[in-house]
């Protein structure tokens, strides 16, 4: 079913009462009750701090919680001359469509900026509302990407995927390309909101990467603001990050294909200008499972190791055999044989056209393995010099992006 609008009545009359604003904050959520009132808080009290004198618009996109969300969002109080709206959004269940209902919203009150914001963030403060809507507002850019400081098990897919990949295809150092809280320029957030890509994967899980990207492919102007710590609901990839492996690496690969022509001339890459914080602060520890991730990849190894030997080069699949060897304590997967991985899978994809949800499922326990072996590569390391493996780690997929190319152009 195609949605025209991903506002419901009560959503467009609420737009229609404001009729014109400076600034919108949108926060998708579902089933936050216990953190939607911290983050409507520093979300009101950033905008009272350093935009009192603009017009200002909180708008809670909610997917349908069953909890207390929506209520608790409700009554809580904003500062008089704020607007709120908090309304069900229309669509596709998904984060995309949370998106596209703030995205219209923004293009009819005709804003100058939007911000996004996770809806489960412990860490917000005031100054993050500054630290995104700065860079738009007052130096010309359009499109604000986040860096955090994150314990280094936290991110394991912006660490070991999205960041190499986006910075190998397209030139660019974008260091949290699905990050989660973005700003946007109102010409930009009107340009996302007028793209047919609502009734689509996009509109369910893959968002955030494709907003980067079409930023980079079409020319906005840039930037990134280092917000601090972030504290949210994180997940031990052992336990919860195969779906989003699945959703994000899918979603990646299709923008591939489509943006071809942008990212087959890219030769290495260039650093991003960065505002807000300057400096990088240790994050509290998460939990992880070592020895459940190379359990899952030794499982995943025996059950589909004849399709991995016909996905794989020869030299690519015998490094993953000597792998599943290995104990856990001294699992450790080359670099170079993860950047085979992606990119041979890549463009295994690229020929294929029927099955490709199946092939990316194939991914998931070698993905699981590269997570265990960064964390052993990095287990006496803080988390700021475990950014310097992630930095060497995306070196080494740009030094191999012909072989990409040599994947990609392969006869099918």
């Amino acid at each position: 079913m195609r949605f025209d609008t991903a506002l419901r009545a009560y959503g467009t009359k609420r737009v229609e009462e404001i009729e014109q604003a400076d600034l919108l904050v949108g926060i998708p959520c579902y089933n936050n009750e216990k953190t939607i009132a911290h983050v409507i808080q520093m979300v009101s009290h950033g905008l009272f701090h350093h935009y009192k004198g603009l017009r200002s618009v909180i708008m809670v996109a909610d997917g349908g919680s069953t909890d207390d969300t929506r209520e608790v969002a409700k009554e809580f109080e904003i500062k008089p001359w704020q607007e709120k709206i908090v309304s069900i959004y229309r669509g596709p269940a998904g984060k995309g469509s949370a998106f596209r209902s703030v995205f219209e919203a923004a293009k009819r009150l005709r804003v100058k900026a939007c911000v996004v914001v996770d809806s489960d963030l412990r860490s917000i403060t005031s100054d993050w509302i500054r630290y995104l809507l700065e860079p738009i507002l007052e130096k010309g850019y359009h499109f604000v990407s986040p860096v955090y400081s994150r314990y280094k098990y936290d991110g394991t897919i912006t660490n070991n995927i999205v960041y190499n990949l986006t910075r190998a295809l397209y030139g660019l150092r974008i260091r949290q390309p699905i990050g989660g809280d973005f700003a946007f320029s109102g010409d930009l957030a009107a340009y996302y909101m007028d793209q047919d890509v609502w009734d689509t994967d996009v509109a369910r899980y893959g968002i955030d990467i494709w907003m980067t990207t079409n930023a980079i492919t079409n020319n906005f102007k840039i930037c990134q603001s280092n917000l601090g710590v972030k504290i949210h609901d994180a997940k031990d990839p052992a336990e919860a990050l195969g779906p989003m492996f699945r959703q994000v690496v899918h979603t990646l690969f299709v923008l591939m294909e489509q943006n071809e022509n942008a990212w087959k001339e890219v030769r290495g890459s260039r650093t991003v200008p960065m505002f807000g914080l300057r400096d990088f602060l240790e994050p509290d520890p998460i939990k992880v499972d070592l020895g459940r991730l190379v359990t899952e990849y030794k499982t995943g190894f025996r059950q589909f190791k004849g399709l991995y030997r016909d996905l794989f080069s020869p030299e690519c699949f015998e490094e993953l055999k000597n792998c599943a060897r290995k104990a856990k304590t001294k699992f450790v997967m080359p670099v170079e044989t993860w950047v085979m991985v992606l990119y041979e899978i890549a463009g295994t994809f690229h020929r294929w056209k029927h099955n490709r949800t199946q092939l990316v499922n194939l991914v998931t326990p070698l993905y699981l393995g590269r997570v265990a072996s960064f964390i052993n590569r990095t287990r006496n390391m803080t988390s700021s010099q475990a950014e310097e493996i992630v930095e060497e780690q995306a070196q080494v997929f740009e030094e191999k992006k012909d072989y990409l190319l040599e994947v990609w152009d392969k006869e099918r």
